[in-house]
């Protein structure tokens, strides 16, 4: 009974339920395109950190976690390898650069990433090979480099590097192509560490060649679940020095968590517009029928036919407007380019359905609230 009344109503007033239906479509999409774009910039922030073969990132101490602040020079390095409990140790230096194109494109802006052949640090490959010692001119690609520049497995890149007041460029043969690893929201392209030290911008030009020294430190250990004690071992025995887990590192990447906070805190929001456009509409909906109501009281219908009636057509009003948005926002995500940083995770956009149809009746909680105080008598003009 209580079903068939909400489906009747909805029907004779289906242009007054569609709009509303459309106005929660709106909300939707927004929802979702900022869940995709926290999840997006996030990504792009974090994603080689996140990837990497290591348990713990050590930096130089006093640096406020800063990667390019950071220097860990090479005694440090022996030092932190020889202590007990690590398994492998990985140096990782970043830098900036450009790729040269053909005439037609603009350069392309990578994040030049140094490591230790067969260390942590080198991303695993999904085409080719890896890098094969300290000194060779190759570099190991990510996807979003391959997919930007069209460069395959054995094709030459060049890179464009400042060095003192001139521009270098410098030429390296693509050894393998990785999945997406990117680094601070750029592609990266991943070389020996020897000639990262040649290649990286630099204020002297030709002031490569002195000890080498790294940003941070990526330490694989024997035991992955002890972080906290090996972290804590590692300041102990190796002066001036901070070791954190991977999360701890890439939140403090920086702009990352003011990033996120400034995203989310859009998300509810607009979590909260939408409980009050629902509740401000079926409250709306409620005093226009009051006389209706009060009609199906006085011919002694139960409040739980009532209360489940006003459910019903929040629930299927808001489930239209949710299904509808989020077709919509799919599709229109199958346009947007690949370089914008937005990513519709599984994960992210099932939250955000699933708040946005428990909004619909939160928001409706008043409504049907009020509906169940209506007196019949009152409503009827009847009361004495």
């Amino acid at each position: 009974m209580a079903i068939y009344l909400a489906l009747k109503e909805m029907w004779r007033n289906k242009g007054r339920f569609v709009l509303v239906s459309l106005v929660i479509a709106l909300i939707t999409a927004l929802v979702l395109f900022t869940a995709a774009l926290a999840e997006g910039l996030g990504s792009g922030n974090r994603e080689y950190i996140q990837k990497l073969d290591a348990d713990l990132l050590v930096y130089k101490s006093n640096v406020d976690l800063l990667i390019a602040t950071s220097r860990i020079d090479r005694p440090t390095y022996n030092d932190i390898r020889r202590v007990e409990g690590v398994q492998q140790v990985g140096a990782l230096s970043f830098s900036n650069v450009s790729i040269i194109l053909d005439e037609a494109q603009e350069p392309l802006k990578v994040a030049l990433i140094g490591v230790e052949p067969g260390k942590p640090g080198e991303p695993p490959i999904t085409s080719g090979g890896q890098l094969r010692n300290k000194r060779a001119n190759e570099a190991i690609i990510d996807s979003n480099v391959a997919m930007q520049s069209g460069l395959r497995v054995g094709d030459e890149l060049t890179l464009k590097s400042i060095q003192g007041t001139e521009e270098e460029l410098y030429t390296l043969r693509v050894a393998g192509i990785s999945d997406s690893q990117k680094y601070s929201l750029q592609p990266s392209v991943v070389v020996p560490y020897e000639t990262f030290d040649k290649v990286k911008p630099q204020a002297i030009a030709g002031g490569a060649g002195s000890e080498l020294a790294s940003n941070v430190v990526a330490v694989k250990l024997n035991n992955p679940a002890q972080l906290e004690p090996m972290a804590a071992r590692l300041q102990a025995q190796v002066q001036d020095i901070e070791a954190v887990d991977l999360k701890t590192a890439y939140e403090s990447t920086p702009g990352y968590s003011a990033q996120q906070n400034t995203l989310n805190t859009q998300q509810y929001f607009v979590f909260v517009i939408s409980v009050l456009v629902i509740g401000g509409f079926f409250q709306i909906q409620t005093l226009q029928k009051i006389a209706q109501i009060g009609m199906l009281k006085a011919i002694g219908t139960d409040n739980r036919v009532i209360a489940v009636a006003a459910a019903a057509q929040i629930v299927a009003t808001t489930l239209l407007g949710v299904l509808i948005g989020t077709t919509v926002t799919l599709a229109l995500s199958l346009a947007i380019p690949s370089v914008v940083p937005i990513i519709f995770s599984p994960l992210s956009s099932s939250i955000v359905i699933v708040a946005l149809i428990l909004m619909g009746p939160i928001g409706g909680m008043v409504s049907i609230r009020h509906s169940l105080k209506i007196e019949p008598l009152t409503a009827l003009g009847l009361a004495a």
